[in-house]
């Protein structure tokens, strides 16, 4: 022992580490070897980017009203999550400055400005030279474009802080790479991901994660890779544009789609946009078909789509555009994310590129809401095991949407391949037909047989076989004047057994379901003459692959029946019945056309499907009328009876809500 003390006295001091003998209160000698640091990742920090200068981007004061009720994104924002995170004991500045030196635990990065090459990696000049002269503009100038502009506002520094929010993502993004942090989160504004490569938009001005991964690939060429994963209640749709043919990006956003009404609307973020050329299959949006998606349908997306993607890819580097206005108590985004929801979300991207993921704060509009689902990102980042989940249940309109996803995105992806849409690989449209079509076509026959019920003319300025009888009606039926009953409804459901592994219907085992059938014979026994009209979801033949032409010719088609038919019937009440998501054409008729006099009474079996509330187009009193005149049934989990998820009771624009009896996805009353 006495040998071993001396030959440890003559070492070098990098070995001594290595070796210290300690006397034990007994006397005896006791050896410690300290091992070399192998846990080189979780020893490092999180690295976090803060700067209270970004707080000069605010919106011109131009009535005590903008006191009383601030812009949305208030400038307060990354202050009360910078607040936070220090309160929570994460960051060391109990003065919320934005000190350099944080602490121990989290690593501060400085902000700087984004250089206009690196914003010209994404943005066009014209759109780079617009917002550099906001800085010199006249004050009336800033109103104008303001109010011009897609939900954007302007002032002197708007264009000073943008470079900041920017170059502080850049910075972010490179110290995660570089390794200097671990992984990072970067508390910015004003957000990027609405930013288009030509104009800003959605409170953004430029794409800050879109800049900062064209950087991230300029600077480190060992970085092939990238996925955005946008979590943003609001479809990305900058993102998406700045990376739609490039296969180096992985995108993909979880966002409020509203059958395209739901900001920024339109079709850009519906479900069949899977990128161009080169980049097809690396773009892919998972769109909710309504408001109040909890913790559970974002796990469910994630465990199902997500992460399977992501794990075949293989990115390089994960960033998260990570909006915070999907979370309980945001108002505009509707949507019920708890901070452990986003905790697990977080997580499960921690498992990818060995661990370098950037978190980079979007949109997110309640103060409390954000700062809190903020921490909860953060300490997981840190390395705190997620928090416990409450919400575990997905939605029916959560499994719908993941299941169509990944029938699309089947064609691109092996881990989706089960249950593969083979008709992608068909090469002409002559090897198949829609069944949408063919049910519509038979639904038709037999309608003629039972009740000699025939199609009804619809003059039309293109033609499609989703077309072919969508209108049909009982014989002389603008003659009868008992009454009139009209069926508005999507096409008839089918279930069956799918195969996991081919997606083919099992068709022997399946079934049309034709409920509609005894409401359409009611009718006629009570002497009513019957107008049957089918909504398809989409129009086959006219590249409408995303639904949005055929929800466009759903309300110029109720309009047009309204005008040429049933104005002129000789029916003195009418009764409208809509069933599923056609309810919203309904709906779309009884606003802009004056029914209420004739209209006895507007049932609507929406099940699952989305609410649409009336439009005072006609005056103030047509909300009153319908919400007297109207019956909305809902099935039990629709999102509007959770409270969260609004904070308040249902429109009365919505119309007299009905709860189904028992949790069921109920889309036609049997």
């Amino acid at each position: 022992m006495a040998r071993m003390c001396r030959t440890a006295a003559t070492q070098t001091p990098s070995k001594l580490s290595l070796l210290r003998l300690l006397v034990t209160g007994t006397g005896y000698l006791v050896m410690v070897i300290n091992l070399p640091r192998v846990l080189g990742f979780s020893s490092k920090r999180t690295g976090i980017v803060y700067d209270a200068r970004m707080r000069g981007h605010a919106k011109l004061i131009m009535s005590s009203f903008d006191y009383a009720d601030p812009h949305p994104e208030d400038p307060r924002r990354t202050y009360r999550i910078y607040k936070t995170l220090a309160e929570a004991g994460l960051v060391d500045d109990h003065n919320f400055a934005g000190v350099m030196d944080v602490g121990r635990i989290m690593h501060r990065i400085p902000a700087r400005e984004a250089t206009a090459e690196e914003i010209l990696l994404v943005h066009t000049k014209e759109h780079y030279d617009f917002l550099e002269s906001t800085q010199t503009m006249p004050e009336e100038d800033l109103i104008r474009h303001t109010e011009e502009g897609d939900s954007v506002y302007f002032n002197h520094d708007s264009f000073y802080c943008a470079k900041l929010s920017a170059g502080g993502t850049i910075e972010a993004c490179f110290a995660v790479v570089e390794e200097t942090v671990k992984n990072a989160i970067a508390v910015v504004r004003p957000p990027g991901h609405h930013a288009e490569p030509e104009k800003p938009g959605g409170f953004c001005m430029f794409a800050n994660v879109s800049i900062a991964a064209k950087c991230v690939f300029k600077k480190y060429p060992s970085i092939k890779k990238i996925a955005i994963i946008d979590w943003d209640v609001h479809h990305g749709n900058g993102t998406q544009k700045a990376f739609y043919d490039d296969p180096r990006v992985l995108f993909i956003s979880l966002h409020r789609y509203d059958n395209g009404h739901f900001y920024p609307s339109g079709p850009a973020g519906n479900l069949d946009m899977c990128g161009k050329g080169e980049g097809a299959g690396y773009n892919i949006n998972i769109p909710w078909p309504c408001k109040g998606m909890k913790d559970g349908d974002y796990i469910y997306a994630f465990r199902k789509i997500v992460m399977p993607v992501c794990e075949e890819f293989d990115p390089d580097f994960v960033i998260i555009s990570s909006g915070f206005d999907a979370a309980l108590g945001d108002e505009l985004g509707g949507c019920c994310l708890k901070p452990a929801g986003y905790s697990h979300l977080t997580h499960m991207l921690k498992s990818l590129a060995g661990g370098k993921v950037c978190c980079v704060l979007e949109g997110g509009y309640n103060l409390n809401s954000i700062s809190v689902s903020a921490l909860a990102v953060t300490r997981t980042l840190l390395g705190e095991p997620p928090m416990h989940v409450e919400d575990t249940e997905f939605s029916a309109a959560c499994a719908k949407v993941v299941a169509q996803v990944a029938n699309i995105q089947s064609t691109y992806w092996k881990c989706l391949r089960p249950g593969k849409n083979v008709v992608a690989s068909m090469k002409g449209k002559d090897d198949y037909e829609r069944l949408h079509d063919v049910i519509r076509q038979y639904q038709a026959r037999s309608l003629y047989e039972k009740f000699s019920m025939t199609q009804l003319p619809i003059l039309r300025d293109r033609t499609s076989p989703s077309f072919s009888e969508q209108v049909l009606a009982t014989p002389s039926f603008h003659e009868n004047t008992k009454g009139l009953v009209v069926f508005v409804h999507d096409t008839l459901d089918v279930q069956g057994y799918v195969d996991p592994v081919t997606g083919a219907l099992d068709v022997s085992g399946s079934y049309l379901l034709t409920p509609e059938n005894r409401y359409i014979k009611w009718s006629i026994d009570q002497g009513y003459a019957v107008v049957d009209i089918n909504i398809p979801s989409i129009l086959t033949d006219l590249d409408d692959e995303d639904g949005y032409q055929a929800a466009a010719n759903a309300l110029d088609l109720m309009i047009y029946m309204w005008d040429y038919y049933l104005d002129h019937a000789a029916a003195p009440k009418i009764i409208f019945f809509g069933i599923g998501e056609a309810c919203q054409a309904l709906v779309h008729l009884l606003g802009h056309r004056d029914t209420r006099e004739r209209t006895r009474a507007a049932i609507s079996v929406v099940g699952p499907a989305s609410l649409k509330a009336i439009v005072t187009i006609l005056d103030e009193y047509v909300v009153d009328w319908y919400h007297r005149s109207s019956l909305v049934l809902l099935s039990n989990d629709h999102p509007i009876w959770d409270p969260t998820s609004h904070g308040k009771k249902p429109r009365r624009k919505l119309g007299t809500l009905v709860r189904a009896d028992k949790k069921t996805t109920m889309k036609t009353p049997i």
